[in-house]
């Protein structure tokens, strides 16, 4: 458990270190396109984000190749060298969308190689566990169309829900957490070896996201781009096919005692089946959701809209920061529950609080205007939204000179902070969102409410 640890934290260091730098990066190439009709944000944000990401999913390989007991997983298996392979060709095709917008179709047959080369290096899905008729074997062809489905089903769902600040990242990080812990659970409690490479992708994939969160949080600094999402869809999607199609269920031992015991003891079996699923649960019900969407309208599915799940959290009155906090809860209530439901599936109290946190979620869902406060002495803990003073903006900056160089139109009411009025802001300004590299950040001051 140190060694993936450790890897996580170098990581997630190497991430959280580069992002800067690339982020100045994107700004000098021009990578920072012109705010759309779909857009939330209201300022010009640089992408390239997955520059960043790719180096530390590097970083991470490399670092596990040279400890102790981890480097067997390089000797032992192929499958982080295919993953290194189909996360440069995906990374690659994502860098050239973020800066020229290259098209869909193009794309699509990207992510369909950047599959094909990982299943040339073994990483592909080579049975099945599925109830009822126990494992099931593949043909090489049958193996290979369900590996690459399954990638650019994954890549695609984490693509779509790449819409708010922090949304995907923090969606894959919680995904990837719950991943981690059932394939450790395999390795180290059934002794199954083929289950490491899965560990140990879900361990990088949770350093990747969380070293680039604290750059993408609201208001984001930078963007992951489709460079970032589809490279983290595509590594979560290899931990899936790993541990899925490579592990042996009938290495677990559990077919034993009655036929109504098997079938209990058998649900770890099958999981592997339906966390990959689960995880990915909330992304790809809003893929299927948009396709269906755009269809029945005479659109084409890769056409861009704003119904997304995040979207529509937005419209009913629910702040940007609170959307996307519901979404880390329904991520973490499935993914978790699935991983609860693994370890005990006999358990009615993971039923039940798998029940009771869904009331809560709903209840969340119905409350978009209520906005807690918090103690004064927590104030400094907290976003400013949830503190009791107010932020205006200084006396200085009521001018219409001053106030239209802050993002305050020059008519708006005395009072209002550039927070206030959603104007975009055009392409190639110097102050983009968070930017402290051409541009100053507007100075705010805190007054107490009376």
């Amino acid at each position: 458990m140190r060694e993936y640890l450790l890897t996580l934290c170098i990581t997630a260091a190497v991430t959280y270190l580069l992002t800067g730098p690339v982020r100045k990066f994107a700004i000098v190439a021009g990578a920072m396109p012109e705010i759309r009709a779909r857009d939330v944000h209201r300022e010009p944000t640089p992408r390239l984000g997955g520059i960043a990401m790719f180096f530390g999913l590097c970083a991470g390989l490399l670092v596990a190749d040279h400890l102790t007991n981890l480097s067997a997983v390089f000797e032992n298996s192929n499958e982080p060298r295919a993953l290194l392979s189909g996360a440069a060709l995906i990374w690659l095709i994502g860098v050239l969308d973020d800066k020229f917008e290259i098209d869909a179709l193009i794309k699509l047959g990207g992510q369909m190689i950047a599959a094909g080369v990982m299943v040339m290096q073994g990483l592909t899905i080579l049975w099945l566990p599925i109830p009822g008729l126990g494992n099931v074997a593949l043909t090489q062809w049958q193996g290979t169309l369900l590996t690459v489905a399954l990638v650019v089903i994954t890549i695609n769902a984490v693509n779509f829900v790449d819409g708010l600040d922090g949304l995907a990242a923090g969606m894959v990080c919680i995904a990837s957490a719950a991943f981690f812990l059932y394939a450790y659970r395999v390795w180290v409690s059934y002794g199954i070896e083929a289950a490491a490479p899965a560990t140990l992708f879900a361990a990088i994939l949770m350093g990747m996201c969380l070293g680039f969160l604290p750059h993408n949080m609201h208001p984001a600094r930078i963007f992951m781009g489709d460079s970032g999402s589809m490279l983290i869809g595509l590594v979560l999607a290899a931990g899936a096919i790993s541990i899925t199609g490579q592990v042996d269920p009938d290495a677990l031992k559990l077919f034993a005692g009655s036929e109504k015991a098997a079938v209990h003891q058998t649900v770890p079996v099958y999981i592997p089946l339906l966390l990959p699923l689960t995880i990915i649960a909330i992304p790809a019900a809003d893929l299927v959701l948009a396709i269906v969407r755009r269809t029945w309208r005479g659109q084409s599915p890769f056409a861009a809209d704003r119904g997304h799940l995040h979207h529509r959290l937005l419209e009913i009155g629910h702040s940007h920061s609170r959307a996307v906090l519901i979404m880390y809860f329904w991520s973490a209530l499935i993914a978790f529950g699935a991983l609860a439901y693994s370890v005990n599936s006999a358990s009615m109290w993971i039923v039940l609080g798998v029940v009771f946190l869904s009331a809560i979620g709903l209840v969340l869902l119905l409350l978009p205007r209520f906005t807690p406060r918090t103690p004064r002495w927590a104030e400094a803990f907290v976003p400013p939204r949830y503190r009791r003073g107010r932020v205006v903006a200084e006396p200085a900056a009521t001018t219409p000179q001053s106030a239209s160089a802050a993002g305050t139109p020059a008519d708006a009411p005395a009072g209002a902070c550039s927070e206030d009025v959603r104007t975009p802001v055009a392409a190639g300004v110097s102050r983009v969102n968070g930017a402290t590299a051409i541009g100053a950040r507007s100075r705010l001051v805190r007054t107490r409410s009376r």
